[in-house]
């Protein structure tokens, strides 16, 4: 069995409706392009993964380069910045969350 439930007249799009929809869209476009990237990604890999072979002569065909840069890496400065900003980013977002969240609870409270 089927019940029908009547409508109660058109479902008024609020402002946060409509953030919370376009968070939505938002979140899935950028699901989209990080599956496409790990895909892409993934076909790369293997390339990347090519062993060296060592010629016949049982060494190096050449000798190595001197003078070689042997330190490197990201500075802790801009580790700190990277952390900051995205603990910044986490942070604005789970307020967004939260106030449309609040404002959907609100809104569903007020119609019935």
């Amino acid at each position: 069995m089927f019940a029908h439930r009547p409508r109660r007249g058109p479902h008024p799009r609020t402002a946060a409706g409509r953030a919370a929809a376009l968070l939505c869209r938002v979140a899935v476009a950028l699901a989209a392009v990080v599956t496409c990237t790990m895909l892409s990604s993934a076909a790369i890999m293997p390339a990347a993964w090519a062993v060296n072979q060592i010629p016949n002569g049982g060494g190096p065909a050449q000798p190595p380069a001197g003078g070689a840069v042997t330190a490197g890496g990201m500075p802790g400065w801009q580790i700190t910045v990277i952390a900051l900003g995205a603990a910044l980013v986490a942070a604005a977002t789970a307020v967004l969350l939260d106030r449309l969240r609040a404002a959907r609870r609100a809104a569903s409270a007020s119609t019935t």
